[in-house]
């Protein structure tokens, strides 16, 4: 009861705090271009302002460090709590949520696409970091110390369980988001993920009314569904995901035999615990290389069509880059299909630049995005048909076991385990080892 208490007493906190911020100012308000504004002038930076993220860097690595040895070695759920509530506190609320491993996929992204942009060292090291420490000590940063896993995990009370179809099918959002993420960002089209993050403006406790209702429905989102965000939304999480498949080292339910009493099962909110198989009448050598084999025979045929499919769609996809934009409008306004002239256009007319040179940066932009369109319609063809290849083979499970790519690494499933929990000298007694 006290536990329970205890994150109610955090829900209250973030809605009063989500309250108050609605009726707030805007820190940040919408520059007014057509008023006295000048350029100000460039100022040198802080001094502690570049300490302050080697200190990001090194609270991360004693973060990641802390959340493997209470996942992996002592099997401490209190420990992870704590620290998903000191994440929460520091790279949330008091750094703002900008020591952010999830918006740094897009300056990678951008760094690779762009060669007038240098990724800064810190921000690589942010990028880097959980997916080196996702190889050896598994998803150890989703579990607590990522600062929009750590407040959705906070929120946990007693979600709903999702249909298993429907969260399968919701699983494949994070391919689709971190393939569109890494396009725009690759032609320096746009950061989407930051435009769209859920939890910004509670972290900076600032935003207009509409970013304060979207961040308001998302945090009644987590409440009803476990980390909505990271099994269906997160680019980032996909990569860890990757990561944490490959690593020897991953989360066990029981520290002994599993004797199938299906606590754990119930006890985990992101469905993350694979049953062990039925037993069936083994399937027969020729029927099973049959099916291997047209599936095998459909993954180039599905990943040309989504490549060509997505490379048509060029055009409309480009539209998200502000200089295809600008060109589009410099054209209707030349054409006289558009009387009303905007900013950016009388911007533009004002340089020395043609509308001829605009239209071919132009193109050249769209070409990127066509050939972008055949590498992210493979990938996403690639990730689809493995999908279901992974759906067809079939693996015998003994044992209730955390799937090592979709575990949060959040150890709810040791508090709920008799085995885990009975003290060892009455393992024997109790019969369950």
């Amino acid at each position: 009861m006290r536990r329970k208490g205890v994150k109610y007493l955090y829900l209250f906190l973030l809605i009063t705090l989500l309250m108050g911020n609605l009726f707030a100012q805007d820190r940040f308000p919408k520059p007014e271009f057509e008023t006295d504004y000048y350029q100000p002038q460039t100022t040198t930076p802080l001094p502690d302002s570049q300490l302050f993220n080697y200190l990001d860097v090194f609270l991360l690595v004693i973060g990641m460090s802390l959340a493997a040895y209470f996942s992996l070695k002592s099997r401490s759920r209190r420990g992870i709590f704590i620290i998903s509530l000191l994440s929460v506190l520091y790279f949330g609320f008091f750094r703002k949520g900008c020591v952010c491993s999830v918006g740094s996929l897009q300056n990678f992204a951008l760094a690779l696409g762009n060669s007038g942009y240098v990724l800064p060292v810190l921000v690589g090291a942010v990028f880097i970091l959980p997916l080196l420490f996702s190889l050896f000590f598994a998803r150890s940063f989703c579990s607590s110390v990522c600062p929009l896993g750590a407040i959705q995990d906070l929120l946990v009370l007693k979600p709903l369980k999702l249909p298993s179809a429907l969260s399968k099918v919701l699983s494949f959002l994070p391919y689709l988001y971190l393939g569109f993420a890494v396009l725009l960002a690759f032609t320096n089209s746009g950061f989407i993920i930051c435009r769209y993050d859920p939890f910004i403006n509670i972290f900076r406790l600032s935003g207009d009314f509409n970013k304060i209702i979207y961040t308001g429905a998302f945090l009644i989102l987590c409440v009803l569904i476990a980390r909505p965000y990271c099994r269906f939304l997160c680019p980032y999480g996909v990569l860890l995901g990757w990561m944490s498949g490959l690593s020897s080292r991953h989360v066990t339910i029981t520290p002994t035999e599993c004797i199938q009493c299906k606590l754990c099962e119930n006890s985990c909110p992101f469905d993350a615990i694979e049953k062990p198989s039925p037993d069936k009448v083994p399937e027969t050598r020729t029927a099973g290389t049959k099916r291997v084999g047209i599936l095998l025979l459909l993954i180039p045929l599905i990943i040309f069509v989504s490549g060509f499919a997505l490379s048509r769609l060029d055009n409309i996809l480009a539209r998200a880059n502000p200089t295809v934009r600008l060109a589009e409008q410099i054209r209707l306004e030349d054409e006289g299909v558009v009387k009303e002239t905007t900013l950016e256009s009388r911007t533009f007319r004002s340089q020395e630049k043609t509308g001829e040179q605009l239209a071919n940066e132009s193109q050249n932009i769209v070409a990127q995005f066509r050939i972008g369109g055949w590498i992210l319609g493979a990938f996403l063809g690639l990730t689809f048909s493995l999908k279901l290849f992974g759906l067809s083979v079939r693996r015998k499970r003994e044992d209730y076991e955390p799937n090592p790519q979709h575990c949060f690494s959040c150890g709810r499933c040791w508090e709920s385990c008799p085995v885990d929990r009975a003290p060892s000298a009455k393992v024997k007694k109790l019969g369950l080892k």
